[in-house]
């Protein structure tokens, strides 16, 4: 009988212990466990990044979209004009290459000087009779188109030919270096038309290279590429 009651309570305590259990009564408190807010992310343009900031992702991307800022549109049409040609055949053959690689072409002709080429020249000496013996000594070693003329600052100088190639020039140096002399060399101009042809680029052309559009000649070209004069730029 002992036994049995014995069993009874064991029941019963057992039974009670699954309750509270059950209910959440004999459970352990533990510390809440404070769960931090998603951080708050705010996207800028790159002008608006304090001074020395270095923009992140997605500042980048902000920046990437914002198509109303003047340094990031690259990719517009625009008008170049390329020149000054010295003559009718150099604009042609630079328009028939240009013609070739897509482009429209439109030649312009305006009053301006024109480089004529590389004048070498000497100084002209002290007296007439030193001056006719250097003309002498020159057209003895070859020179025979050396002159008396006009120099760069309107003093006399002794022209010992103008060349519109490069290499021609350096020769004639060399020929006075020989005889012991010193020329001197500089750019040649005088007055006419100057030939500039303007082209329109697509948003998607990169700028031209001038001498692409030189010929073969070996002929000297100071070429430049520059925006359109606005009368010459189309609508």
């Amino acid at each position: 009988m002992t036994v049995l009651k014995s069993i009874v309570v064991c029941l019963a305590l057992a039974n009670a212990g699954y309750f509270l259990w059950a209910h959440g009564v004999a459970a352990s408190k533990e510390a809440p466990v404070a769960v931090a807010p998603a951080p708050i992310t705010t996207l800028k343009l790159v002008g608006e990044a304090p001074s020395g900031a270095t923009p992140g992702p997605a500042g980048a991307a902000a920046a990437a979209t914002d198509v109303s800022h003047p340094s990031l549109l690259t990719n517009v049409k625009r008008c170049i004009t390329v020149g000054p040609f010295r003559d009718v055949a150099e604009a042609a053959h630079a328009a028939s290459l240009l013609r070739g690689g897509g482009y429209d072409p439109r030649q312009r002709v305006v009053d301006g000087d024109v480089w004529a080429g590389v004048w070498v020249y000497l100084p002209i000496p002290a007296s007439p009779v030193a001056t006719e013996q250097l003309l002498s000594k020159l057209k003895a070693a070859g020179i025979d188109d050396a002159l008396e003329m006009p120099g760069p600052a309107d003093a006399s100088v002794i022209s010992l030919g103008l060349f519109s190639e490069q290499k021609r020039a350096q020769v004639r140096v060399g020929q006075a270096q020989v005889l012991g002399l010193n020329p001197g060399i500089a750019d040649r101009k005088r007055s006419g038309n100057l030939y500039w042809i303007d082209i329109d680029l697509k948003p998607t052309d990169g700028l031209l290279n001038p001498s692409d559009l030189q010929g073969d000649s070996g002929h000297i070209s100071r070429l430049e590429i520059k925006a359109c004069p606005s009368a010459a730029a189309p609508p």
